[in-house]
């Protein structure tokens, strides 16, 4: 009845905390029943071409190497690399389209594994944004602004609900290693105005997944330990007299690392793990920061309870060479993307991770530069159309939502914007968009800003 009844009573009363949102989160609980638990969000940096990978569009087959009809353009801005053009002719996919599952998903030849999963997922064809550059776009997806500055959904997610995992973090990065394209900046997984506690923790590839986590030579768990203790009653002190939330940020930081001292090594061991389930994730499953290896360890630190996991992969960004590029980051990513969310549906978690795949904003159905139909080539960046895909967590399976032009330029139905995309994202986690909030500079801020609807159609 001593201190194990304290750390018992501890304990529970954080498991209770967990089931209503989570032991600090500043809501307290959820505002309504979530549908799920966790997200694994597959960002695929550089804009992937939707036009050859899951938007069919037969009609360009058709008028291959014709110029896009001033109709169809409706004056749209172009990016400065095409937008001087005097020619801008429309270019079909080199890639044979099918239908796939029961639900007759339309999914291109490159990707094979997606296929075999397209009944579970959710195709969102009509996403579109404001943004036409790679540093404002993939801003804005990941914090609902396209200025930097403001808290990524993950910190949203820790700030509001918490860490139910006393060893691991809530928010968790992980970057595909020696890939080139736009760079990733820190701001993108940062807490900006938040607190810093409710910034990312980045796993890397390697022996020292997390920096500066392990002791140096010749300092022992116990000296650690108890540097921590005094470094710790410094801050305490400097707290009384300043109370600076960074401060506390601070101290809850290092204890953090101090705890993933054991947690850290044991969840990137993958050597308990079945050949079957390597074999599913693809041949780079056992590399340490391939993509393939980013997914397994996704599952592994979602079985563990941490409830933001964010996957970046670059080199989407195919302004020329586009068969060479599209085709390499597809055999990087399909079958891994798959075998996430097969493992995921196999041990009964799918239900309640929401997954999600998808870039900044999609490509041209035009050439950038000059064009010859059968030769290769490349599209520009194009914000007004492109599709992602989700997968478990209350999203309904086996459907493709929204309609775009036949041209592949356009939305003709139920467009889905960044900040909606947002607020159904909260809305499955439990969490009411509007009410989510921070007052920074005399004005509460949220996720999707002044903006944002629930896509119900997309809902099970």
């Amino acid at each position: 009845m001593g201190f194990g009844g304290l750390a018992l009573a501890d304990m529970l009363g954080r498991s209770a905390a967990a089931e209503q949102g989570g032991a600090d989160g500043v809501l307290g609980g959820f505002h309504h029943p979530p549908k799920a638990k966790r997200v694994i969000y597959l960002f695929q940096s550089g804009g992937p071409s939707q036009l050859d990978l899951y938007d069919h569009k037969p009609l360009l087959k058709q008028r291959d190497g014709e110029q896009l009809p001033d109709s169809v353009r409706g004056g749209q801005r172009l990016t400065g690399m095409s937008g001087n053009q005097s020619s801008i002719p429309l270019a079909a996919s080199p890639y044979a389209f099918s239908q796939y599952g029961d639900s007759g998903a339309w999914l291109s030849e490159l990707l094979p594994h997606t296929a075999k999963v397209a009944d579970r997922l959710c195709f969102i064809r009509t996403m579109y944004t404001e943004s036409i550059n790679h540093g404002p776009g993939v801003t804005f997806m990941q914090s609902g602004s396209q200025i930097p500055g403001r808290p990524s959904i993950g910190a949203w997610l820790d700030y509001g609900l918490g860490n139910e995992h006393d060893d691991l973090p809530s928010f968790v990065v992980l970057i595909t290693k020696n890939k080139g394209g736009q760079p990733l900046m820190s701001h993108l997984w940062g807490a900006g105005f938040l607190p810093t506690k409710h910034q990312a923790v980045r796993f890397r590839s390697g022996s020292d997944p997390v920096l500066y986590v392990n002791n140096p030579p010749g300092v022992s768990a116990a000296n650690r330990r108890q540097l921590l203790d005094g470094l710790r009653e410094l801050h305490e002190h400097q707290f009384a007299g300043t109370p600076d939330a960074e401060i506390t940020a601070r101290i809850a930081n290092y204890e953090m690392a101090f705890r993933m001292q054991a947690s850290v090594p044991e969840v990137t061991d993958f050597s308990n793990e079945p050949q079957s389930v390597l074999d599913m994730y693809g041949p780079n499953a056992k590399d340490p920061g391939t993509f393939a290896a980013n997914c397994l360890l996704a599952r592994r630190l979602a079985e563990r309870g941490v409830r933001f996991i964010q996957l970046y992969h670059q080199d989407w960004d195919h302004h020329g060479g586009l068969k060479g590029g599209i085709t390499r980051e597809a055999k990087e990513t399909d079958q891994p993307a798959a075998a996430l969310v097969q493992d995921l549906a196999q041990r009964g978690m799918l239900d309640d991770t929401l997954v999600v795949w998808g870039g900044e904003f999609g490509r041209t159905n035009y050439c950038q530069g000059l064009y010859k139909p059968g030769q290769d080539f490349g599209r520009d960046h194009h914000p007004r159309c492109f599709t992602i895909w989700m997968a478990g967590g209350g999203i309904k399976p086996g459907t493709t939502y929204g309609e775009t032009c036949e041209y592949g330029y356009n939305i003709v139905k139920d467009g889905v914007h960044v900040h909606d995309f947002h607020a159904t994202m909260l809305h499955l986690l439990g969490i009411d968009h509007e009410r989510l909030t921070y007052k920074f500079q005399g004005r509460r801020y949220r996720l999707t800003d002044v903006h944002g609807k629930i896509v119900k159609g997309i809902l099970a």
